[in-house]
């Protein structure tokens, strides 16, 4: 991941999630990661809603 992209998650919720089902530690390229997985998340129910017409982008448009 660039330097320049900003982080999505809440790092310490997302520690305390994997913290909490496991018990275990969680890296802190962690965050990166799942930022990186949104962002194509977001791209693609932003694409699934232009294909639909819409300039909303709704839950059903998330893969």
């Amino acid at each position: 991941m660039s330097e320049d992209k900003e982080i999505l998650v809440i790092a310490s919720k997302v520690k305390q999630y994997i913290r909490s089902r496991s018990d275990m530690n969680t890296s802190a390229n962690v965050m990166a990661v799942l930022s990186d997985r949104i962002r194509a998340l977001c791209d693609e129910a932003i694409d699934n809603a232009r294909k639909d017409k819409r300039k909303t982008v709704k839950d059903r448009d998330i893969p």
